[in-house]
């Protein structure tokens, strides 16, 4: 008797309907917000950049989902040639920065400076690389004023270029995650902290009003493993013994620190940044190895309520909030990055968050992207919300639905958001099904794939009023048989690598959801009743 309860209760689980009756009148007051998902995206590293292919997606993530800028690493890399040492004098060479930023700003988008790696000759003697291309990142203090004689002329050279006003636009952001003293910082806290001091100086000397800002630290953490001047793995063991990750105090790693520092030295904070993915990969000494942990779905929520009360309460209360890297895990091969669930996670934390953050960067926008070398499928769990050959993956889709919304929310709650805009005054709503049997962990291969076919649906019974008799909505849902390439793609049998008709056809088909029509009765009501199912998406959008 028990089994057969526990058979029922699971079934239950997976095919129990939300039911919620929603009407929203299409002339109410709006209130306005910020599509803050669209101010940023990310990329690999900058030479990537100089591809067609990377520079044919960037143009078409800019103009279906918005995005202002891009962040990408590697600026100052050895590829990118910025140094020429000869004799013990330093020239400096700007041409192939300058041919990705004009073809950048040639597509309506401007870049989001990561200030970083070091060029080799600015780099210690022997230092550690990441990467396969090998970034340097052994910081050599007595090459420090080197380092701020390189930022303030990259900086006066764009603004040469470009004009000041345009580069008063910009973000200059101080390296990448150097709290990773075993990834990207092979330097101390403190070592860091100066670098950003002479970056900061060197970029304020050229005009003081340009936006400079960090410390660009990876991930929260529940433990100790960032107070020290290195990232220590002694083994503070919390996570590993919590009953309940999701119960633990999570903190930024060096942004308190970070902020005094600044503070003590008089420095200028215009923004902070950080990366909230919601997971983590704590040392654990006794195993001699790390462990992967999957936080719940609103992880990152907690996250960025935790930073906005951290800036407040600092000596920069006014400075912005870009948290610079996002994604549902920092592994580029994590197959989860490939699939359906995203979507609907991209969407939930973004509107979770409206009015939180100045903006959320996705991290990436494209599968040219090569921190552990070429992928060695066309779907290998790569970061980009498009992949190699062009071909859009749902969490594309996502961006595109958000990027779409008005600028006024009339309603909101934990599956619909209704918006206007308020140029013409249009409707347009976003529908997704986040499952609550899911909330307990964010979509990622930590987990095993298949138990994200199963999840809850929801019913959603909406009714818009006060709109003009015959006004038309088209309604386009995203779900497990629409626009999921990677399942379209295993019904071909996986052709690796496809043809190229067989690229045009799934083109064709990931592009392609399913469409309605639905149209205001004479009374200027519509109705429109959908059962959402797992991790689904329906954009609603007023046509007339």
């Amino acid at each position: 008797m028990k089994k057969l309860l526990i058979i029922v209760l699971m079934v239950a689980q997976t095919t129990f309907i939300f039911a919620q009756n929603v009407t929203v009148n299409s002339k109410d007051k709006g209130e306005k917000f910020e599509h803050f998902w669209s101010k940023c995206v990310g990329a690999g590293r900058a030479n990537e950049g100089l591809r067609a292919g990377w520079l044919e997606q960037l143009e078409k993530v800019q103009k279906e989902c918005g995005f202002e800028y891009v962040r990408f690493h590697g600026i100052f890399h050895d590829d990118m040639f910025p140094v020429f040492e000869k004799d013990g004098k330093y020239t400096y060479n700007w041409q192939y920065i300058d041919d990705l930023f004009d073809r950048m700003l040639d597509l309506n988008v401007r870049p989001f400076v990561e200030l970083a790696f070091f060029p080799k000759p600015l780099a210690a003697k022997n230092s550690k690389t990441q990467f396969w291309w090998k970034a340097n990142i052994t910081p050599d203090e007595s090459k420090y004023n080197e380092w701020y004689n390189l930022v303030k002329a990259f900086t006066q050279h764009c603004v040469d270029r470009y004009g000041i006003d345009e580069v008063l636009t910009w973000y200059f952001e101080v390296w990448n995650e150097p709290n990773l003293h075993y990834g990207f910082f092979d330097g101390t806290k403190s070592q860091y902290f100066e670098l950003y001091k002479q970056s900061v100086l060197a970029v304020r000397s050229v005009d003081k009003r340009l936006k400079v800002g960090g410390p660009s630290s990876s991930n929260f953490v529940a433990d100790g493993r960032y107070k020290g001047e290195v990232e220590s793995r002694d083994g503070d063991l919390i996570t590993f013994t919590a009953d309940n990750i999701n119960d633990l105090e999570w903190k930024g790693s060096w942004i308190v620190d970070f902020l005094e520092y600044c503070e003590k030295e008089k420095l200028p904070v215009d923004f902070v940044s950080t990366h909230p993915y919601p997971t983590d990969y704590p040392f654990n000494p006794r195993t001699g190895k790390g462990k992967d942990f999957s936080r719940y779905v609103n992880s990152t929520k907690d996250d960025i309520e935790w930073l906005n009360k951290t800036i407040k309460n600092s000596a920069y209360p006014n400075a912005e909030i870009h948290l610079t890297e996002w994604n549902t895990s920092p592994n580029s091969r994590d197959a989860m990055h490939d699939f359906l669930p995203p979507a609907a996670y991209i969407t939930k934390v973004n509107l979770d968050c409206i009015g939180m953050t100045n903006s959320l960067a996705f991290w990436t926008f494209t599968d040219i992207f090569e921190e552990k070398g070429g992928g060695e499928s066309i779907f290998h769990g790569g970061f980009g919300m498009i992949n190699y050959q062009g071909l859009v993956k749902p969490s594309y889709h996502a961006y595109r639905m958000l990027n779409q919304l008005g600028d006024e929310k009339l309603y909101k709650n934990d599956y619909l958001f209704v918006s206007r805009k308020s140029g013409d005054g249009k409707i347009v709503a976003l529908a997704y099904n986040y499952p609550e049997d899911h909330y307990n962990a964010v979509p990622s291969s930590i987990r095993k794939i298949d138990q994200y076919e199963r999840g809850s649906t929801r019913q959603l019974n909406m009714k818009l009023t006060n709109l003009k008799p015959g006004t038309q909505f088209k309604l386009e849902t995203l779900d497990k048989d629409h626009g999921n390439v990677y399942k379209y793609w295993e019904k071909m049998g996986k052709p690796e690598p496809p043809t190229r008709e067989q690229i045009k056809v799934m083109k064709q088909y990931a592009e392609s959801l399913k469409t309605e029509i639905f149209t205001a009765n004479a009374k200027g009501v519509v109705s429109i009743n959908r059962e959402l199912s797992p991790w689904s998406l329906v954009l609603i959008k007023q046509i007339n």
